[in-house]
């Protein structure tokens, strides 16, 4: 069993829906990025999504693009990124899920990629311009070096393609909430509770709800409709942005106990 599937049964017999936060590599520097890191997970987050800035981000809404142009004019790499992990990684509880565009891992090479990142301690990797049509030569090693693939169902996916993401999904499904890019709502759209429970009649794969996920009454829903996780972004990279970094390192701790004390009543 993977960290990923190992993190989510333990879940699953406490009855409890998992938070994932998501931050940015690199905003404002790979040392907050480090303590950022140590400060969620003992603030409550169950597993942890680090985004890799790439220059191009489509499936990204402004706040995370801003953050990904911040962390990219400050000269953050993906080495960097890695050899930071190196370090916390051996003392973080929640498993690390890499968000990273398809062309970098191209660009890299597949397998060094995956045994790079399997080396610095992520459990899990989210590319979200990886179409299902293209993902099993990316399925299949990461599969074999330990790494969830998990793979996106969108508000416009058809049944069939449904299931056939479920099928392949690795640790867990992703299922987007909102037509369009990530970003902080006032509200989510209710077509995400019937694909949740469309997801969930093909199979008994965890499901996590993202994009446009920004306040506890949303985490809340996102419970009240069935999910097994719900995923945070912009709000958490938001708050990691303003201020001092020690100011935006308290106002993202005080967020995370705030949505996980709701998640767990």
């Amino acid at each position: 069993m993977t960290a990923i599937s190992d993190r989510f049964e333990i879940l699953r017999r406490n009855q409890e829906c998992a938070l994932i936060p998501f931050i940015t590599a690199g905003d404002p520097d790979l040392a907050t990025t480090a303590a950022a890191l140590q400060i969620l997970d003992r603030s409550g987050a169950d597993l942890i999504e680090l985004g890799v800035p790439y220059s191009d981000p489509l499936a990204d809404g402004p706040v995370i693009q801003a953050a990904a142009t911040r962390a990219l004019q400050k000269g953050t790499k993906l080495e960097a990124v890695l050899e930071m992990l190196q370090t916390v990684t051996p003392n973080l509880q929640a498993p690390i899920i890499l968000f990273s565009y398809y062309n970098p891992i191209l660009h890299r090479g597949i397998e060094q990629f995956l045994q790079q990142i399997a080396a610095a301690g992520v459990s899990g990797l989210v590319v979200p311009d990886l179409p299902l049509e293209e993902a099993a030569g990316l399925l299949k090693p990461a599969g074999e070096i330990g790494i969830d693939l998990t793979l996106l169902v969108a508000p416009t996916s058809s049944a069939d393609r449904i299931s056939a993401i479920a099928s392949a999904s690795q640790g867990f499904i992703y299922l987007v909430s909102v037509t369009g890019v990530t970003g902080m709502r006032s509200q989510l759209e209710s077509r995400a509770s019937d694909l949740l429970q469309q997801i969930r009649n093909v199979t008994d794969k965890p499901i996590g709800v993202g994009f446009g996920i920004s306040q506890v009454e949303q985490a809340l829903q996102v419970k009240e409709w069935g999910a097994d996780a719900a995923i945070v972004g912009s709000a958490f990279v938001k708050r990691l942005a303003e201020g001092t970094p020690e100011e935006g390192l308290n106002a993202i701790a005080q967020f995370c106990q705030s949505l996980k004390a709701a998640l767990v009543q």
